[in-house]
């Protein structure tokens, strides 16, 4: 089969094509340019931010980690309260004037005692306190715990230091000795990064540079940086809408986060419980797991950038360690950015310029359309024409008419086609018809063993009507009857195969494939039967012959195909099944019937009508008997008329 399109098509596809080959490379470069540009724009802030965020995280421990060191050298701080607690006091008050990330700086000691000088610039803080308004510090001591007079108060301090306010507080509740940055330093005896845990007074998730005194290492200074002050450090918001950023810890639990609610929950988790935090936080984002695998990754031991598939989507992840002067250690900051939020500028513009191509090739292929359509017009009712040829549907039309010679030739040819094709359908079935004109190429010239529903018909003496009668009207009854007959036998999927002088040769299952020929074999016969019998009531009237017809109905197998010599073919079909069905319309004279089927036929459609068993007949030309049955009708129909 040769590949054709419609000239509208080549026209088009060739506009198309050539604009498609101008523009689509432009496209393409551009895009792929500023996709490149727009993912190297969006690396260098990745690593920028890393610089900062690492910067802003050092500075922000830094400064703590500055101050517990000075404080671990000051003796005043070593001596066990009350004494020296102005002197304390003051200090701790300057180290939060300069260390403004810190929440609270504190002191451990030995005896249980314990002074701690609290920022409350958070409202927050201010609401777990119930300071009074205008707090801007509150001192939380416990003095003398080890006599019957212990001092616990929180003070409350204004912004110049001056006193607002005091309540005592429980202290058997806090035993600074419990906690785990007093124990770490009194266990390792150097300076330990500890977190993130619950502060003891605030109740909040925290991070805490704690350093033994060099004058008594059981005597420990600590100071608190709020896990919310270190996400602030995290927004990653200028590099894209959906970039986020968080740190880890060496356990690869989750520390903070850019996401002010992932953030929440954290802390929340944090407020409610001290244990089986990361197996809970790390489940906030899914990207968690991918970046604690990639920095255990060797080549990643210094950080890096890798892009990795996160959710089905394509992700820029830039880590960095963030250790402070060998306190945090394995500490990692990362940073994430969908790869579509970087390049989604060059998506606009590729978008814009798809745009812009598209118009052109609309343009281009409607101009080719328009220029196409003029000729195609005439091109396409000759199509239509020859379809319908096709399908035998031979009725005369007009022939179409073009300003073009050659289409004006090609219809008078149609239509000649036209012509001989419906006079060639009256001599042949018009399935065999069809078969022989479709384009698809399918033949029937082949002749092949399949199973069949073969019915035969032939009217009672007719010879004698023929004497009877003049031959015109006998051909115009006869007429009418095949017309009837023919009628009925197309209604009901069968093929007439042959006219046989005043009998007719009608076939199922070839050569249309009807999985239920049986069936519709019998229903034909009793419609037939029915409009024979109408027809004769109307012969009665106009003096015309009445046809009684007898009909033999048997289903088989045969060979079906063209019979003939090489220049004259025959549909027909051959073998004991057509015999048979042939001798069981001859027997309906013998037994006084209309229509006689085999058992064959009682065997597949039983259930479906009614028969009357006849008993075993010697057919003649066959040695075995036949199983004969007389078709009285549908059992549907005969079960409501009921019996006689």
């Amino acid at each position: 089969m040769h590949w054709s399109r419609p000239l509208r098509v080549h026209l088009g596809v060739l506009v198309v094509a050539s604009l498609l080959c101008t523009s689509m490379p432009i496209i393409w470069l551009a895009f792929s340019r500023g996709s490149d540009a727009a993912v190297s724009a969006g690396v260098q802030q990745m690593r920028g931010m890393s610089l900062r965020l690492i910067e802003g995280y050092r500075n922000t421990l830094q400064g703590g980690m500055e101050a517990v060191a000075l404080a671990s050298t000051l003796p005043q701080l070593a001596s066990s309260l009350p004494q020296d607690i102005k002197a304390k006091q003051g200090f701790f008050l300057e180290v939060l004037r300069n260390v403004p990330n810190a929440t609270s700086i504190y002191t451990g000691y030995p005896d249980g005692s314990y002074l701690q000088v609290i920022n409350t610039a958070r409202q927050d803080t201010r609401r777990t306190l119930a300071a009074p308004d205008g707090t801007a510090f509150a001192i939380r001591t416990i003095a003398g715990r080890q006599s019957a007079d212990v001092v616990s108060t929180l003070q409350f301090l204004d912004s110049e230091i001056r006193p607002i306010g005091e309540r005592e507080v429980d202290y058997a509740s806090f035993d600074p000795r419990q906690r785990p940055w007093y124990q770490s330093v009194v266990q390792d005896g150097v300076p330990v990064s500890v977190g993130p845990y619950i502060t003891g007074t605030l109740g909040v998730p925290t991070l805490t540079i704690a350093a033994p005194m060099r004058d008594d290492a059981k005597v420990v200074v600590g100071i608190n940086i709020h896990l919310r002050t270190i996400s602030q450090l995290l927004d990653a918001r200028g590099i894209s809408p959906r970039a986020r950023a968080y740190i880890l810890d060496a356990r690869d639990d989750l520390i903070a986060h850019s996401d002010p609610d992932i953030m929440s929950r954290i802390i929340a988790i944090w407020s409610r419980t001290s244990g089986a935090f990361g197996a809970t936080a790390n489940g906030f984002d899914s990207s968690i797991e991918t970046v604690a695998r990639l920095r255990r990754d060797p080549a990643f031991a210094n950080g890096g950038l890798a892009r990795v598939e996160l959710d089905g989507e394509s992700h820029l992840v830039q880590i960095a360690p963030v250790s402070v002067s060998g306190l945090f250690k394995g500490s990692t900051a990362a940073i994430i950015v969908p790869m579509e939020d970087l390049v989604a500028e060059a998506n606009r513009l590729l978008r814009h310029n798809l745009l812009i191509a598209a118009a052109l090739v609309l343009s281009g292929v409607t101009a080719s359309v328009l220029l196409s359509r003029m000729v195609s017009r005439s091109l396409n009712r000759l199509a239509d024409e020859a379809r319908r040829i096709g399908d035998l549907d031979t009725s005369e039309k007009a022939v179409s008419h073009s300003w073009i010679t050659e289409i004006n030739t090609l219809a008078t040819a149609l239509a000649a086609s036209r012509h001989a094709i419906s006079q060639f359908a009256l001599y042949v079935p018009r399935e065999v018809v069809r078969r022989i004109v479709n384009p698809e190429g399918r033949t029937v010239a082949k002749a092949a063993r399949q199973d069949v529903t073969v019915l035969f018909t032939d009217i009672r003496d007719f010879t004698t009507i023929s004497e009877r009668h003049s031959p015109e009207d006998v051909v115009d009854t006869l007429s009418a009857y095949f017309e009837i007959l023919n009628t009925i036998a197309e209604r009901h999927g069968g093929t007439v195969i042959q006219y046989l002088g005043d009998s007719i040769f009608v076939m199922w299952n070839a050569p249309v494939e009807d999985p239920d020929h049986a069936e519709h074999g019998c229903r034909c016969a009793l419609a037939m039967k029915a409009a024979v019998d109408r027809l004769n009531e109307e012969n009665r009237g106009n003096g015309r012959p009445e046809l009684f017809t007898r009909f033999g109905l048997h289903t088989g197998p045969a060979v079906v195909g063209s019979f003939g010599a090489i220049s004259r073919q025959q549909y027909t079909a051959m073998g004991d099944t057509i015999n048979v069905a042939s001798r069981l319309e001859g027997l309906n004279k013998d037994f006084g019937t209309s229509i006689l089927v085999s058992a064959a036929i009682h065997d597949a459609v039983g259930d479906r009508f009614a028969f009357r068993p006849l008993g075993l007949v010697q057919v003649k030309g066959r040695a075995e008997k036949v199983d004969l049955w007389e078709l009285v009708g549908d059992s549907a129909a005969t079960t409501e008329a009921g019996p006689d």
